[in-house]
């Protein structure tokens, strides 16, 4: 029986370690979640090259617009200053029609002259006289050409690029489900564009003592009541049915708090206007499972509309509901 028992724990390790996520199994600091709420990999690298580990197109494409435009108009701007410089530098009395009332008039207007060089706008009151404004007027030209033509393809890459806009609950939950109990959350699709053939997959990381009292990460995939859906028009609670194979059964919320347990949720799916694949990702750490809720309705109901009216602002409504005593077997029942 022993050895039975020592197979089994080597057969229930090696199926633990062939679902590993991919973040191994030497993180376990209780402090340190592995998967940002907006999906980003909490993962920092030091030590490695800079131009091998960034790629400075890739990072404009896919930050937000708001970082995008500040960097634009920051290197715009830091750009004609250094060309001002440069005019500054071989003499502003080289430009012709530059105001030379006041010193810091020439500059500005070296630098306006600059902005309409590398835009090649050229309003022709001001031009370049010698060979040292000519040649830095000319480099300005072609430099601008080559930064427009970047511009415009990050432009076009940005607008082109499908992106999921899936909204999840701020909250999961740990709810009556069937005859059992589940754990589940929400999401719902933001735009009106749709998103077709949509997978989810969840998983649970947790820490764990080995038998030589070492702690590691395990990860254990969770199985869906309905893990793929053909359209994602409404609103979508995920569930786990919790049953005595889960390897939340019987977990109470300090259990799950104890062993820093974070459920991992990848999404999948086809943007219908690219006709292209599209990922999502989030996670849910113990602290954000609420232990005996469900999720309200989002659905609003008008009388004679004619049409389905669903309610944004409550996708992370939820409600507090008893569970099953089935839920703790050896735990007293907490409602």
């Amino acid at each position: 029986m022993a050895i039975l028992r020592h197979k089994k724990s080597k057969l229930v390790e090696a199926e633990e370690k062939r679902n590993d996520l991919g973040f191994g199994t030497q993180i376990t600091d209780p402090d340190t979640r592995l998967l940002n709420r907006d999906g980003s990999f909490n993962v920092k690298r030091i030590g490695g090259n800079f131009w091998g580990r960034y790629n400075i197109f890739n990072e404009l494409i896919i930050c937000s617009w708001k970082r995008f435009f500040t960097l634009i108009v920051a290197f715009y701007l830091i750009l004609n200053f250094i060309f001002a410089c440069l005019y500054q530098a071989v003499g502003i009395e080289h430009l012709q029609g530059v105001d030379l009332s006041t010193k810091g008039s020439g500059f500005m207007d070296a630098f306006f002259f600059s902005s309409q060089t590398l835009t090649t706008v050229g309003y022709g009151r001001i031009a370049p006289i010698g060979f040292g404004a000519s040649t830095i007027a000319a480099i300005e030209s072609l430099l601008g050409l080559l930064i427009f033509a970047l511009a415009t393809s990050l432009l076009y890459g940005r607008f082109s690029r499908p992106v999921a806009r899936v909204l999840y609950s701020d909250k999961a939950v740990i709810a009556p489900y069937l005859d059992i109990t589940g754990f589940m959350f929400r999401i719902v699709n933001e735009q009106d564009r749709q998103l077709i053939d949509i997978q989810v997959e969840l998983a649970v990381s947790m820490l764990k003592k080995q038998s030589d009292s070492k702690t590691v990460r395990r990860y254990y995939g969770l199985k869906l009541e309905r893990s793929k859906v053909n359209f994602f028009p409404a609103n979508w609670t995920i569930v786990h049915p919790i049953t005595d194979e889960s390897p939340l059964f019987g977990l109470t919320q300090d259990d799950l708090l104890a062993s820093d347990a974070e459920f991992l949720v990848l999404l999948k799916a086809t943007e219908e206007t690219y006709n292209q694949t599209v990922n999502s990702r989030t996670s849910f750490h113990a602290r954000e499972v609420v232990m005996g809720a469900k999720f309200l309705p989002m659905f609003s109901d008008v009388p004679g509309a004619g049409v389905v009216t669903l309610d944004l602002r409550k996708l992370s409504d939820i409600q507090e509901v008893p569970l099953s005593s089935e839920y703790h077997p050896h735990h007293e029942t907490k409602n």
